[in-house]
């Protein structure tokens, strides 16, 4: 049923409805992937609604899918430029899921979506601290970089958590990391004057991405989800 947006926030415990107000007239409020205005109504079984970019805890069954994400397609809802998105690929679901975080447009690999905002929240936290595991392709001095990967990286200002790197073929990197800044792996990469010829997830916390195909999706099972969220 659709209700006005300031009374979804309140009822699902973000805030007060007057705070709500405030929050969708600074821009923190989304609908469907796009700024929301006063007076907008939504249904929450129907409609994604994200506050400050975490979606609104819905109603009815949890639902949980991995997706293998090929590369040319960008990880949003919707596109304002008509990219192909990954969102696209799930479709079929039968459920209005989001991508739980993201992988850029050139990389591929094991992608989740859900409609589950507690565990949306809870897997983005920086305090979860999920594994999430990358096979990486790569033109540079590897015997160089491995040194500079392994050890103690800065981005953004903010010292990185230490990454675990293994060398699987001559230019072929496994890289597990803990944090999930933007493009990470590829600007490690850069740093450590290697070009990302390839990047695929292939791993986040237990979870294998296994031999899905590319563009194939598959509902998680009720085991995989209590270990995911553990």
């Amino acid at each position: 049923m659709e209700q006005r947006l300031q009374k979804l926030l309140s009822a699902a415990g973000v805030c007060s409805r007057r705070t709500a107000e405030q929050y969708i007239t600074e821009g923190r409020v989304t609908l469907n992937g796009r700024p929301a205005q006063l007076g907008m109504r939504a249904d929450p079984e129907r409609d994604v609604i994200t506050v400050d970019g975490t979606p609104l805890p819905g109603t009815g069954e949890r639902v949980w899918l991995m997706l293998h994400k090929p590369r040319g397609y960008v990880t949003t809802l919707d596109d304002e430029k008509g990219r192909k998105t990954a969102a696209m690929l799930v479709a079929d679901c039968g459920v209005r899921v989001w991508p739980v975080g993201r992988l850029d447009m050139d990389s591929e690999g094991l992608l989740l979506f859900t409609n589950d905002g507690r565990g949306t929240h809870r897997l983005l936290h920086p305090s979860h601290g999920i594994e999430k595991e990358y096979h990486v392709t790569v033109e540079g001095d590897v015997s160089a970089a491995l040194p500079v990967l392994a050890g103690p990286m800065e981005l953004d200002g903010e010292l990185l958590a230490p990454a675990q790197i293994r060398q699987l073929a001559p230019q072929r990197l496994s890289v597990t990391i803990h944090q999930g800044k933007n493009r990470q792996v590829r600007r490690m990469c850069a740093l450590a004057g290697l070009r990302v010829r390839r990047l695929c997830r292939i791993r986040e916390g237990r979870l294998l991405l296994g031999d899905l195909p590319p563009g194939k999706w598959r509902r998680l099972t009720a085991e995989e989800i209590r270990e995911l969220l553990a």
